[in-house]
């Protein structure tokens, strides 16, 4: 093939302004951040340049923030390493030559304490000023001071200038719209947005306002509690004290320090967005880490640190690579070691917080398969069973289960297991409304069998995680089917036509409800309290029930078929076969006084069973009570 022509890509210069000021930075304020941070790496530099013995060592590092009102001008000087005129001229007129990376190849040690690497932040200046100056003077022997100024077109001007101190002084003249960066509170702001926690003092008008100090940075042993919580009040005013929290440090494969915050839940937590906060050496980057931190972990609060984690040229947005999701991992499971710590050294601590750690627990679980290896003995259920008896003095308390706290006692799956016995052993009972199911979870409690309490929103996309997880194990609500062990066997006589009592009340009662969608069961309950019905809802049936509701984004109703258990031994229902023995129920007589009370108490037996389950609306309740009243008092006169 001919080739027809071959040379180089032209970039016009006077086009780059435009686009750093409109495509490479997503805010404006981050201009101080970039001006700040160039200002600690010119300091870093200094110090490792001295350490060879290449420059003079100077004082103790110092950011200067300066405002002028009248000249309308902010100055960010600092007392770093310096640039002579042949540097300013390689680093400062060439866009896009890092300094940093120049820098580190000839002075390859301590790498992380450099900021930049892109070699664009000074630009960031001319998103807010008209016209940039830089007065700087290297701290390398025989450097004279040189002035660079450039009104954000391609040209600019180099001179002479009068610098007694190493270091480098960028002024800034504001834009009339960008005026607002003259007002102290406004620089207050962003500093401590951005620099609050660099290692380098920044003062503004002589007065340092950051704190410094990085805990992350510090290694756990020389952190108390209280330095924890500080930092937490610090960063999170007014949230209350954290739960519990985890230390991250490792330097391989990528440098990365934190500190993530399990916070007290009192609202909706934010699975979206987060707030944790990114940090690269010490510089605030962002509060949206959601392509580092897994999903389920992003309500977690605090701080993760990392030089490591790829930055867009702006350095305020993260570029999702293998090495970012290997973070993720990371993260991950030292929330599960130190969980997984918690759980086995302090249970009874570990129960009094789980409500809080249980949404992330249960998500990542359902998530993430690794997570979910490192957090499966780790989760807890309500429990019906009594709390294990605390160890004596002198005991270890490790692996107590039940375990009790103020409003709840807690088991794992494997200590409920280990309680089952007999042919029912691999069946877990469970509850999802204490109030709702109360009923048939009485008949339950009441045979002494152990119900686990699974009642949070979650849970109903969870029990089906589990039954997934535990092949072999059998799920079944409380009020599902009953087994034989709930019901009290009894020998019937039947009457001249041939019916038993169950008989009579299935024929009663179907007439009286007129729904061929409800089924009529008649069992002998055992227990002093059982109620006088319970609706059952099949497992299957209440699970295909659930699912619908979950798909058309609304709470699980009462299906349209479902089955009506009418306790035969309950004294309501007693009185009911004893009104019905006097009237014609499947006659053709509808004016009998007995027979419209008998369905009437029918229909009030229904509805009561229907009450427990959350089956009546809000708009119903006022007709029911004025029902049942009336009924009573029928009753009353009848000696019922």
């Amino acid at each position: 093939m001919t080739v027809l022509e071959q040379g180089q890509i032209q970039i016009h210069t006077e086009n780059i302004f435009p686009i750093i000021k409109k495509a490479v930075y997503s805010g404006h304020e981050v201009f101080l951040r970039e001006l700040v941070s160039n200002g600690v790496d010119a300091i870093s530099k200094r110090r490792m340049a001295a350490m060879a013995g290449d420059c003079s060592e100077g004082t103790e590092g110092i950011i200067a923030i300066r405002i002028d009102r009248e000249a309308k001008t902010l100055t960010i000087s600092d007392n770093g390493i310096g640039m002579t005129a042949d540097e300013v001229k390689r680093y400062i007129n060439q866009v896009a030559f890092s300094s940093a990376e120049d820098f580190l190849e000839k002075y390859k040690s301590e790498s992380d304490a450099i900021i930049g690497h892109f070699g664009l932040g000074f630009y960031s200046s001319f998103m807010v000023a008209s016209r940039v100056e830089l007065v700087s003077l290297s701290a390398r022997p025989g450097a004279e001071a040189v002035r660079w100024s450039c009104d954000g077109s391609p040209n600019f001007s180099l001179e002479g200038a009068e610098r007694t101190e190493p270091g480098t002084d960028v002024v800034l003249h504001l834009m009339e719209e960008e005026l607002e960066y003259i007002e102290p509170s406004r620089i207050r702001t962003l500093i401590t947005t951005y620099c609050d926690f660099l290692p380098v003092a920044v003062q503004l008008d002589g007065e340092t306002v950051n704190k410094r100090e990085a805990p992350w940075r510090k290694s756990p042993r020389d952190l108390s509690d209280d330095d924890y919580i500080n930092l937490y009040r610090y960063l999170y005013p007014f949230q209350g004290d954290p739960l519990l929290w985890v230390h991250l440090n490792t330097d391989y494969p990528y440098n990365l320090q934190g500190i993530l915050y399990f916070p007290r839940i009192t609202g909706r937590a934010d699975w979206e967005k987060g707030e944790i906060r990114l940090y690269c050496n010490q510089v605030f980057v962002s509060d949206s880490i959601k392509e580092v931190v897994p999903r389920y972990l992003l309500p977690l609060r605090g701080v993760i640190d990392s030089p490591d984690i790829p930055l867009n040229v702006s350095r305020s947005a993260l570029q999702t690579d293998r090495r970012v999701r290997s973070i993720g991992g990371f993260v991950a499971k030292k929330v599960g070691d130190r969980l997984k710590e918690l759980h086995r050294d302090e249970p009874g601590r570990y129960a009094e917080i789980w409500d809080s750690l249980a949404p992330f627990i249960k998500i990542g679980a359902m998530e993430d398969e690794k997570f979910a290896e490192q957090v499966a003995d780790l989760i807890l259920y309500g429990t019906t069973a009594a709390a294990a008896e605390p160890p004596e003095d002198g005991e270890e308390a490790t692996g107590l289960d039940p375990v009790a706290t103020d409003g709840r006692t807690y088991t794992t799956l494997a200590g409920y297991r280990g309680r089952l016995a007999g042919d029912n052993a691999d069946r877990i009972l469970y509850c999802t409304d204490e109030a709702g199911q109360a009923g048939a979870l009485a008949l339950w409690k009441g045979q002494g069998a152990e119900v686990l309490l699974a009642d949070t929103l979650i849970d109903s996309q969870f029990i089906p995680w589990l039954e997934a997880r535990h092949g072999d194990l059998r799920f079944q609500r409380v009020d599902a089917e009953l087994d034989a062990s709930l019901h009290e066997p009894e020998s019937e006589l039947a009457d001249a036509e041939g019916k038993d009592s169950g008989e009579k009340l299935r024929d009663l009662f179907k007439a009286a409800l007129d729904d061929d969608k409800i089924t009529i069961q008649v069992q002998s309950l055992k227990g002093e309290g059982s109620p006088a019905a319970l609706i059952l809802l099949p497992e299957q049936m209440r699970r295909l029930n659930d699912m619908g509701a979950l798909m058309e984004q609304r709470l699980p109703g009462l299906p349209d078929h479902h089955v009506l258990l009418v306790n035969r031994r309950h004294p309501l229902v007693e009185g009911l076969l004893k009104l019905s023995a006097g009237a014609v129920i499947t006659g053709s007589d509808t004016t009998s006084p007995s027979r419209q009370l008998a369905e009437d108490l029918s229909r009030h037996i229904y509805e009561v069973a229907r009450l427990a389950v959350g089956g009546l609306e809000p708009n119903q309740l006022a007709g029911f009570q004025q029902r049942s009243s009336d009924l009573m008092g029928q009753l009353m006169q009848r000696g019922l």
